[in-house]
Parts: C-alpha cells; structure tokens; sequence
C-alpha cells in the first residue's frame, strides 16, 4: 500500500535523484519532473516539464500531497532575479492547495561567525549569494504564513555520495586519482559541513512521514558529517583498495581558476565556508530520525569514492572497498 503521492521537482538533480530513490523504498508513489528522462530512476514515473512553466509544474504535481523542491540552476546564473522567479513559479503552481513542499537549504544564510548554526539562528548572510537564498526562503514562508501550502526546509552542507558528478569529489578531490594521489578541502585543522546524499534524502521522507506533526513552515538543519580535512584523508585512505597519496587542494586555485570560469569564480566568492568551522545542528531532527540514523562516516567515504577507484584497482580486490579493516 502507497504511502501516498509525492512529485520531485528536478529529479535529475544531486537532490532530486536521491530524494526519489529514498520515497521509492519507503514505498511512496514517485513521480520526477525534469525535462529530460535521462537517469530513468527505477520507481520513478517521468512527467516531462520545465520550470519556466507554471502550468507544466501544476500538472505534474496533480493530486501529489507532497511537493520536493528538488530544482536547481547554475551557479554562476542564480542572478538577476533567475532563482526568485524561478521558486515564484514553483509557489504559483502550488496554489492554495495546503500540499507540502520540502526544499533542500543551505548554509549560504549564515555569516562566517556563526560557528553553530541551529534553525533558529538569525540570518545574517555572509556575500550576496547568501542574501539571495535568505529571500528564498522568506518568499516560501511568506506562502505558508498565508496558509497556502506547507513549507519544510531541510538544510545541509555540502553533498556527497555514490553515483554523484559534478560535485566536489568529482570535480577536485579525485580529479588526479588515475596518478594515485587523491585531495582534501579546507584549511587547516578547520571543520566542514557534509550531507552524504542518501541519509538526507532518508530525511525527507521521513519529515514527510511525520509532515501533519509538523508546523505550517518550519525548518531542520541536518548535521550530517561535520570533520577536518584529516579525517577526509584518514577515511579515503582507509577505503582505497590500492596505496593513495592524499593532498591538500591548494584553495587558491579557485581565484586563479575563476578568472578564466565562471562558476569557480562564484565558488571562490563562498571560501569563507572553507575557512570557518560552521556546523549544523537540530536536536528536534535527531530526536524525530531516530539513534543511529547515518550511515557511519567511513562507510559512506568508502561508498562514495568506490568508482573513482575502478580503473586503478585489481580485478581480485574489486570488492575490498569499504571492508571492515
């Protein structure tokens, strides 16, 4: 028997892969909007639309009780009023109809002095991109303080897991893998905030579950996997099946980089969540997700840098990854 009915909203996504597979196994009836079918995510059924469509996202949502906000732009194109208009759209095709729209959030809202972010902590954004992502988030409460919908935000650090391109795993930390060397992030001794993808997807469904106990617009912090670059390295030699070289990504880069690309430059405007412990915390989503919850840290490093190992490691040990030492 179905759980009930939820469209996610950008299911090619980082977010919206992953937030599908987990209402599959929990036994909800999935339905992914995206332009394209290109991941084709078993359980999944496909509606082809775009956000640019008021009308293509209303009829996608259809009689769905739950709404994943799951849609996303480039990096460098967030600007010039795109996203507001964008998540205007996403309010225009929930209408009054009280459905639940959940949003992944971010740590964008936050200045670089807030080393413990809770979901009451005050908003004072950092750089401009964080500002924008404040007004986000006050359009969609403005739309469940008017009863329209229900709103559940659910922040996180940044995403990793299996499966997942275009992500900082893919994008630096492995890019040098096929030489044996492999790279941390940061600074230092200084702790990052990380979301592996399938634990904060299992979140959604389970604030779904529990969505009528819920306020009309409320918001969770995921902590997640808040460690040092030498408890990434630590993890990620651990779990190589051959010797690896791990090394600190000179950040730097990125302002180099970004000279000649436009989404490292904007990257490079957001270091100051590099170069600061900021960490997420939520007794309230603990005590709702339950004791031993996420997957343990090293199992899911093991889980998520597998592939990047396949073209180096032994036909013989091609199941070593992430055994228990």
């Amino acid at each position: 028997m179905s759980k009930g009915k939820v469209v996610v909203l950008g299911v090619n996504g980082h977010v919206g892969q992953a937030v599908a597979r987990a209402f599959v196994a929990k036994g909800w009836d999935v339905t992914g909007m995206a332009r394209t079918d290109k991941h084709r995510t078993p359980g999944v059924r496909f509606v082809q639309g775009d956000s640019d469509s008021v009308a293509q996202m209303r009829a996608a949502i259809g009689d769905a009780e739950v709404v994943v906000n799951a849609l996303n732009m480039r990096y460098d194109q967030w600007f010039e009023g795109r996203m507001e208009a964008q998540m205007g759209r996403v309010i225009e095709a929930l209408g009054t109809t009280g459905k639940t729209m959940l949003f992944p959030g971010n740590i964008y809202n936050f200045a670089k002095t807030d080393r413990v972010m809770r979901p009451d902590t005050p908003q004072n954004a950092q750089t401009v991109r964080g500002e924008l992502r404040v007004r986000v988030e006050q359009m969609f409460e403005a739309a469940a303080n008017r009863g329209d919908i229900q709103v559940l935000i659910v922040r996180a650090g940044d995403f990793y897991g299996p499966g997942s391109t275009m992500d900082w795993f893919d994008q630096i930390m492995f890019r040098d893998i096929k030489r044996g060397v492999a790279h941390t992030m940061g600074h230092g001794n200084v702790p990052h905030a990380w979301a592996y993808l399938p634990d904060l997807a299992r979140s959604f469904e389970a604030l779904a579950a529990v969505r009528s106990s819920l306020n009309a617009f409320d918001r969770f912090h995921f902590a997640g996997n808040f460690v040092t670059p030498a408890e990434m390295a630590r993890a990620v030699i651990k779990s190589a099946p051959v010797p690896v070289k791990v090394t600190p990504f000179p950040m730097v880069l990125f302002r180099l980089i970004g000279l000649i690309d436009p989404i490292v430059r904007e990257s490079a405007k957001m270091r100051y969540i590099w170069q600061n412990p900021l960490e997420l915390k939520d007794e309230r989503l603990e005590e709702i997700l339950g004791d031993g919850f996420n997957t343990p840290f090293d199992v899911a490093v093991a889980t998520t840098i597998r592939p990047f190992f396949k073209p180096l490691e032994p036909q013989s040990s091609a199941n070593a990854v992430g055994r228990p030492a």
